[in-house]
């Protein structure tokens, strides 16, 4: 018996699971905002809650808490029952195509990556410096988002820009959200009791950032997501897919002279959010909808360019078997669904009605009876597929030694 965290830092939260392995039982779970006045929510057991405002303003106080709550709320006696710490890693760039066990030369690639996600692989590096120095006993392995998608072919992953860029500054497709579509398409074929290799499957990650992944052989053949998480469908708060050359011209309409400052307005004031001018939660604007008709174009936008992908990724596999709605608003809203598949009967892909509304936070089969595609509701679990690859890590570590 063993017991293992997932940990994921943000950039401005450490959010974490404490897992009971081999038996993936769920011991707890808990998030910090890293902030002046922080709060540290914490759920465990049947259904406790512990919660206190704490100032934390950083992650070595955010790790420190988080260590000494597990000791005080009696979720382990010793720190050292704790084996194993995985890390959620946003951009592992071509470096690495599989969690990997961290040591220096690990860590300081991660660091090197700092570009392709500069508000994730720092802050990531310098959590993970900080499990490295307070727990030098447990196996610390980090677990990249970009990883599955690496078995994209240049054709797909390639942008048509001077070939000479790739090659000096690694300017490609990295995709994100890899972790997720690896544990709902592995999942999903359990479900069906078929094998993953023999499936065509769309996985429609559905959250405050969305993404349409398509697999073939069990492999990422393309993914909506770019060099950066901001690419793609609409999201919550990101743009999406633009034309580059809106940057120029907006740069200079609003008298922006800092790049940065208007990829900062495509990241976090755009997507939903832009287009209602309210809100960039789906619930919002479903609640809205009927007497506002931004609210109205924002959602039609969103299931606008999430059939486009599923449509141009049907296409690029020769059809699809299964499609799969994952994450918030995938798990959540059944009228997203609806719609989504609404547009997709000339796939053959139907729902039931009923079953749709039915389900809420389990997974489920939601496929109507006369349809020639599986459609599939799954409740994501990220930090599970981490603690997993932990402790398929340690077992390899066991075993050469």
């Amino acid at each position: 018996m063993a017991k293992v965290l997932s940990i994921n830092a943000g950039s401005s939260s450490l959010k974490w699971k404490l897992f009971d392995m081999p038996s993936e039982r769920q011991l707890a779970e808990g998030a910090t905002d890293i902030l002046k006045q922080s709060t540290v929510k914490i759920k465990y057991g049947t259904d406790q809650a512990y919660e206190s405002a704490t100032p934390i303003c950083n992650y070595r106080d955010a790790v420190a808490n988080l260590l000494s709550n597990l000791q005080t709320l009696g979720l382990v006696q010793n720190l050292d029952e704790i084996t194993g710490i995985g890390h959620r890693v946003v951009a592992g760039g071509e470096l690495f195509s599989a969690p990997i066990v961290i040591d220096d030369r690990v860590l300081a690639q991660i660091r090197a990556l700092r570009d392709y996600a500069p508000l994730h692989n720092p802050v990531e590096a310098d959590c993970i410096a900080i499990f490295r120095k307070m727990m030098p006993w447990a196996l610390e392995v980090a677990v990249f988002d970009t990883a599955f998608h690496q078995t994209m072919k240049p054709v797909n992953y390639l942008y048509s820009i001077p070939y000479e860029y790739y090659q000096k500054y690694g300017v490609r497709k990295y995709g994100a959200h890899g972790t997720s579509v690896r544990y709902v398409s592995a999942h999903a074929a359990k479900m069906l009791r078929k094998p993953l290799a023999q499936m065509r499957m769309i996985v429609m990650h559905l959250g405050a950032g969305s993404s349409i992944t398509a697999i073939q052989n069990g492999q990422s053949v393309d993914t909506s997501m770019g060099f950066t998480p901001l690419s793609g469908v609409t999201m919550g708060t990101r743009s999406g897919d633009v034309d580059v050359s809106l940057i120029g011209y907006l740069m200079k309409k609003l008298a922006i002279t800092d790049v940065d400052q208007m990829i900062d307005i495509l990241n976090t004031e755009s997507g939903l959010r832009g287009i209602s001018g309210i809100s960039h939660d789906v619930r919002d604007l479903e609640a809205a909808a009927p007497t506002n008709p931004r609210a109205k174009l924002a959602l039609d936008i969103f299931v606008n360019r999430i059939v486009k992908y599923v449509g141009a990724y049907a296409a690029l596999m020769d059809g699809v078997d299964v499609l799969v709605f994952t994450a918030g608003i995938g798990e959540h809203s059944s009228d997203i669904r609806a719609r989504v598949m609404q547009s997709l009967d000339y796939l053959g892909a139907r729902i039931d009605a009923s079953l749709n509304t039915q389900i809420h936070d389990n997974a489920g089969d939601i496929t109507a009876a006369d349809s020639k595609v599986k459609t599939l509701v799954i409740p994501t679990n990220e930090e599970l597929m981490i603690v997993r690859d932990v402790m398929s890590l340690s077992q390899a570590v066991a075993q050469a030694e």
